[in-house]
């Protein structure tokens, strides 16, 4: 099916059903995201060592200037989310901004022992989230939810599955 552009409201009695083959897209090697190719899809991290990297946020209200909504060609981004998965347990894995973004939000890591998993929150300079595998999470199940919500602000939230003496998995690049 084709694109379609709305504009205004859009309310389904029923809801809207994100499913299907094209739902899922599988990263095998370092990608560059893009809205149209990996927003609201599921993201299956296939790669043990592999970078992706979220689009810029383009905040602005129009790419002509002429005001919300008023041109289907927007390239506005704030809104979209693109949720990893890590199907393959992650050696060195990366999910990274363009540098100007940065992350605010946290990550939980769990382990599977009876010590206590951790929560870790964003600082103000985080543009990357590494995923090892054990101390900064990343074992297979572990997901990553990426929201632009604002002019250089990507929300992130992480349920991240690790092992060992757990560390934050935010750095700067």
């Amino acid at each position: 099916m084709a694109q379609t552009t709305f504009q205004g409201p859009v309310k389904s009695i029923n809801g809207f059903i994100g499913a299907g083959v094209g739902n899922v897209v599988s990263l095998t090697a370092d990608t560059t995201l893009t809205v149209a190719d990996h927003a609201g899809r599921i993201l299956t991290c296939n790669d043990a060592d592999g970078k992706f990297t979220l689009p810029t946020i383009d905040a602005t209200a129009d790419a002509n200037g002429t005001g919300p909504g008023n041109d289907p060609n927007n390239t506005n981004n704030v809104g979209a989310t693109f949720t990893f998965i890590v199907e393959t347990a992650a050696t060195d894995m990366d999910v990274l901004t363009d540098g100007t973004d940065k992350f605010v939000g946290g990550a939980y890591i769990g382990i599977d022992d009876s010590a206590a998993g951790k929560t870790f929150i964003s600082g103000a300079t985080n543009d990357v989230i590494t995923l090892n595998g054990t101390t900064k999470g990343g074992l297979a199940g572990s997901i990553i939810k990426c929201t632009a919500m604002a002019d250089n602000k990507y929300h992130v939230e992480a349920q991240l599955l690790g092992s060992g003496t757990l560390v934050t998995p935010f750095a700067d690049a």
